[in-house]
């Protein structure tokens, strides 16, 4: 009987945690309703200058790594290809919705080692965008498969910036 009873607690503890994330991720989301719409991909876009597969790890509001965005399906991990096309940034995520962010919106571009509850070992373990939608700033990450092409990703997008009147 006692056994039956501490499964039976322990069920109740587990249970209550999953309402509790839940419960959670729901309030953030209402929280965050108020947040622009982000920008949809173009029908059509440009040759890729730069391109890397790997997994979108999350958007926050910039500044503060761990308040991930939760609108909509925007905060869901998803294996991804990012492609800078000269209309921006172009996020295809396998089951989720494209992302895309505009040159003109993009502020800064860095290596950084952590994101959205995901932290890196190595200081340049993700690549952050942070860009600018309708007057609120976001930052983007993404770990890409291949890390040898950040370089190139961050100089590109930074140049971007420059041009956009970004601050990198």
């Amino acid at each position: 009987m006692t056994r039956v009873l501490l499964v039976l607690v322990v069920f109740l503890f587990f249970a209550l945690c999953v309402y509790g994330m839940w419960h959670g991720w729901k309030r953030r989301q209402a929280k965050q309703a108020d947040l622009p719409a982000f920008p949809a991909t173009p029908a059509t876009l440009g040759e890729p200058r730069l391109a890397t597969t790997g997994v979108y790890i999350g958007t926050t509001n910039a500044g503060n790594w761990q308040d991930r965005v939760q609108v909509g399906d925007i905060g869901h991990r998803a294996e991804a290809t990012l492609s800078l096309v000269p209309e921006g940034v172009a996020i295809d995520r396998v089951g989720a919705t494209p992302i895309f962010i505009p040159a003109g919106s993009i502020r800064d571009a860095r290596t950084d080692r952590g994101l959205a509850g995901k932290v890196m070992f190595s200081e340049e373990g993700l690549l952050v965008v942070q860009w600018e939608n309708q007057g609120h700033l976001f930052d983007t990450g993404f770990r890409g498969d291949d890390k040898d092409v950040y370089e190139e990703l961050v100089a590109a997008l930074s140049q971007t910036a420059i041009e956009h009147g970004g601050k990198a």
